[in-house]
């Protein structure tokens, strides 16, 4: 079964976040998506109320940036969503955008061994473990939760180029994939985080997560077109759909069938009716889907 999801863009303003997430709960959106974009919104502090505000729909987080944050820091607040709302908190953590992160100061020589090592300790930690560590960028002494989570918590790697993808297999319990990446992208991410996983005799799923950028109603083609050629994207090819819930549904379905295990649609940032997204996604592409 193909999990759905919406974005909420922290294009809009923090406070209409509280209507969005519990209309999502209310109409049985399966996840709600939240970004950590510099400098918009923070992302645990709105999973945090959105979590609160609702009862069971999952909150994912894409992404948390790993230079702007100690591991520590990382692992406690996500035990400590986990403690407060068992298996509705979905973590995922990247790079982040290199530019923003230059410009706080938190640029990393080498993004991908910041990440591994990032990963690695973050992983312990969420496991209850005590660690210690000196690595390039993470130093840990003698340190362990002292509220860790009662069950597992997956942590997800965001990504796009091969080597960090393999990373992600390797060291991460899944995959997030921005709305640039085709049917053809999500078979190739697929496969290397696989490679990586192999490499590190993990077994088990892993799962991928893949935005799809999204028009429906008035004006759709061209709000859509408009988007792409703003994010560099207008050449590519097999990228956003814009239509009614067929249409939508049709290309959810092709990023399932290459390997995706959840789609979520990602409006365009001048998207008219949040609310009027979600409610299309879950009652009319949802009951398409498999």
């Amino acid at each position: 079964m193909t999990a759905l999801g919406v974005v909420f863009r922290p294009q809009l303003p923090p406070e209409r976040l509280r209507a969005v997430a519990r209309l999502a709960d209310e109409v049985g959106l399966e996840e709600l998506w939240l970004w950590e974009d510099c400098f918009l919104e923070g992302g645990v502090s709105t999973a945090a109320a959105a979590l609160a505000w609702t009862e069971r729909v999952r909150i994912g987080i894409g992404l948390l940036p790993v230079p702007l944050r100690n591991v520590a820091v990382t692992a406690m607040e996500a035990a400590t969503l986990e403690r407060l709302f068992p298996g509705r908190a979905v973590l995922t953590v990247g790079h982040g955008v290199q530019d923003w992160m230059g410009q706080v100061g938190a640029r990393a020589d080498s993004p991908l061994g910041l990440l591994g090592e990032h990963l690695d300790a973050l992983r312990a930690l969420l496991r209850g473990e005590r660690v210690s560590v000196r690595g390039r960028y993470v130093r840990l002494d003698d340190v362990a939760l002292d509220w860790p989570p009662r069950s597992p918590v997956d942590v997800l790697a965001g990504g796009t180029g091969p080597r960090t993808l393999r990373l992600s297999g390797e060291k991460a319990d899944g995959t997030l994939l921005t709305c640039a990446t085709s049917v053809d992208g999500v078979r190739r991410a697929r496969r290397l985080a696989e490679e990586g996983r192999r490499a590190a005799g993990r077994g088990g799923h892993h799962r991928v997560v893949v935005y799809l950028l999204a028009a429906t109603g008035a004006g759709a083609d061209a709000r859509l077109r408009a988007e792409l050629a703003a994010e560099g994207l207008a050449s590519v090819p097999d990228v956003g759909v814009a239509g009614d819930a067929a249409a939508v549904a049709g290309a959810v379905r092709r990023l399932a069938e290459a390997g995706a295990d959840t789609v979520v649609l990602q409006p365009t940032a001048d998207e008219p009716d949040p609310e009027g997204f979600v409610r299309f996604a879950a009652e009319e592409v949802r009951p398409l889907l498999p």
